[in-house]
């Protein structure tokens, strides 16, 4: 049995036992107290078999006794409370709360969180406040010092107390036990203890906390999440995370890249920003519209803070420094450089996909984790940088290049290590010969370097196969993950238009399906004015295959004003091509000698090298395993 040694003693009047905590430094108001000893923090650590924690049961006093209210940041204001306040409609809630409304009242915020938590669906069988009182008894008697195993999902896991009293704290490790014991599926979730501290904040008692930390682990809800209960959900979200940094923080995702040996080891911390290293009244706030929205409004609010983190630091500034600690630092300082209103005002300004797209990528995510070993019951097992620094050897770009566009690429592909599938100098000049080597792979990444020593390429999703399916009328396929890059002479990266205007692409409703894509069948060799028209012609798309997951950023989950917005890439036996709408990011023509770059709508990029170019190298990169 995992154990952990922690003794609270026994004191007189019932209360609990004094335990050594942290003394807020001199004009400290964060809020961010977490158990230590002595002087130094203490993180939660596996110990010998003899060890136990040891629990007072006497923690259960009335409302409001679990704070301590000497180290909390700003006195809340006890502000008048509308009676129809919890009948409202959920959008307008949700207005309220990104507007800091609860913040108002204390009353007010722990009212509204309880009538929230209990409209959350969730499953038949879950534990209520009856439960807990029972189970608690059961557990720790009437003795005012228990010994008891710590749960296995906090192992090496830190527990904030968020200015929580003595009472809070041993409050806090009964809650956690029992869940422990009441939840047994639960095999990792680092968040769990922060989330419980939080919620103390708010109840009448253990066991209202109890109940509603239940909900919120049941939940059911389709597409939404909002604890992440084994390692392979953690890991699944901290790599959509990568993900959509990747995506809408360009700026800070290249900053990273450049800086640190492993990106991924930098996002698997996103979570512990959030609800450890952010001060208590930011970390409220964020909880106030997480009880609404979900996981996705944590993604925003990670995003937001990942973009003020890079207008305060620059390359040079981070150079040899461990910038998994300096975010860190600067999360735990944030108000030093954002108010949390104006933190939620840019997370909010920040537009995402729909919550089943996300919900499509994390399972992607998962899927591509369970294919390198990954279970649901394992803890935890940590990853590397899939790209092998000694072994890499391309004759188009360095290792150094490799890394940047390696770190452009999707999470779950980058977990596997790159393959050469195809080069002209070894299997020269044949458009089958290219088509015979890259099928069967997905996604691909292409490389091409110019005559004129200029290099660019595409990250491509789907496999070249899928060209077979379109008949003889060539249609265009792939998804909205696809891209076109620059390396030489400038190192750039042209997205799907509609991944930096996602407003502009709706969702599509269940009922409807999605516009077929234009025939690009015309587009090699033809002149400006027949790929004008070009876009009334249309194939019929193929039917999803039964039993596949439908992939993330498919056009079929969206109505795009634009046909020509989702041709992403095309294959022939007159050549390849990726990107139209208004031209052609690239094309190449049966003999991948000749090429042509300009202009198109789906990538809104410029063109990528010299318009019409010679191939001096082309070169295929695969994913083991992948």
């Amino acid at each position: 049995m995992l154990q952990v040694g922690l003794s609270l003693p026994h004191s007189p009047g019932g209360a609990a036992g004094s335990f050594p905590m942290a003394e807020p430094a001199e004009g400290d108001n964060t809020g961010t107290g977490q158990e230590i000893f002595g002087s130094s923090p203490v993180t939660i650590v596996i110990t010998s078999e003899a060890d136990t924690w040891d629990i007072d049961a006497s923690s259960c006093l009335g409302c409001g006794q679990f704070v301590d209210w000497d180290r909390m940041p700003d006195p809340e204001q006890q502000a008048h409370i509308p009676r129809d306040i919890l009948s409202k409609p959920p959008k307008e809630l949700k207005k309220l709360a990104r507007e800091g409304y609860w913040a108002a009242s204390r009353a007010l915020r722990a009212q509204v969180y309880h009538q929230l938590i209990q409209q959350v669906t969730c499953r038949l069988v879950t534990p209520d406040a009856l439960v807990y009182r029972d189970v608690a008894s059961r557990l720790f008697g009437k003795l005012s010092v228990s010994s008891h195993p710590l749960p296995e999902f906090l192992e090496r896991c830190s527990m904030p107390t968020y200015c929580l009293n003595v009472e809070g704290v041993t409050a806090l490790k009964k809650i956690l036990i029992c869940i422990g014991n009441l939840f047994p599926d639960i095999t990792y979730s680092p968040i769990l203890p922060s989330l419980v501290a939080l919620l103390l904040h708010y109840s009448e008692d253990e066991a209202q906390c109890f109940e509603n930390i239940s909900r919120l682990i049941a939940s059911n809800a389709p597409h939404t999440s909002y604890i992440d209960q084994s390692f392979l959900a953690h890991q699944a979200s901290c790599m959509t995370f990568g993900d959509l940094a990747n995506k809408h923080c360009p700026a800070a995702h290249k900053l990273i890249a450049s800086t640190s040996e492993n990106v991924f080891e930098v996002y698997s911390k996103w979570l512990s920003w959030l609800f450890h290293d952010l001060p208590f009244n930011y970390a409220i706030r964020v909880f106030d519209v997480y009880l609404l929205e979900g996981q996705k409004v944590l993604y925003r609010i990670a995003l937001a803070l990942l973009k003020q983190y890079k207008l305060s630091v620059t390359s040079a500034e981070l150079e040899g420094t461990d910038i998994k600690a300096d975010l860190q630092a600067f999360v735990q300082n944030i108000a030093e450089h954002v108010t949390v209103e104006k933190l939620l005002e840019r997370a909010f300004g920040i537009r995402l996909f729909s919550r089943k797209e996300i919900w499509l990528l994390q399972m992607a995510n998962r899927k591509a984790l369970m294919e390198k070993g990954i279970t649901m019951v394992q803890s935890r097992q940590s990853f590397h940088l899939a790209v092998d620094m000694q072994n890499f050897s391309s004759s188009i770009v360095t290792v150094q290049e490799m890394r940047i566009i390696w770190s452009w690429i999707p999470e779950r592909f980058s977990l596997f290590p790159p393959l050469l599938l195809f080069s002209t100098s070894e299997d020269g000049c044949s458009l089958q010969r290219f088509y015979t080597c890259c099928e069967g792979y997905e996604p691909t990444v292409l490389l091409i370097k110019t005559t004129e020593g200029e290099v660019c390429g595409a990250f491509l999703s789907s496999d070249w196969s899928e060209r077979k399916k379109s008949g003889a009328t060539s249609g265009f396929f792939g998804t909205g993950e696809c891209f076109v890059f620059t390396v030489h002479p400038e190192t750039e990266r042209y997205e799907w238009v509609f991944i930096k205007k996602p407003e502009l692409a709706k969702a599509v409703p269940r009922s409807r399906q999605r516009s077929p894509s234009p025939s690009p069948a015309s587009l090699l060799g033809s002149s400006p004015d027949s790929r004008s028209t070009s876009s009334n012609r249309l194939t019929v798309p193929t039917p999803q295959r039964k039993g596949r997951l439908s992939p993330f950023l498919a056009i079929r989950h969206f109505l795009l004003p634009s046909k020509t917005a989702s041709m992403f890439m095309s294959g022939s036996q007159e050549g390849i091509i990726i990107g139209g709408g208004g031209g052609q990011a690239l094309s190449l023509d049966a003999n991948l000698l000749w090429g042509h770059t300009e202009h198109c709508e789906t990538f809104d990029n410029p063109p990528l090298c010299q318009e019409n170019f010679k191939v001096q190298l082309l070169e295929v990169w695969g994913f083991q395993n992948a």
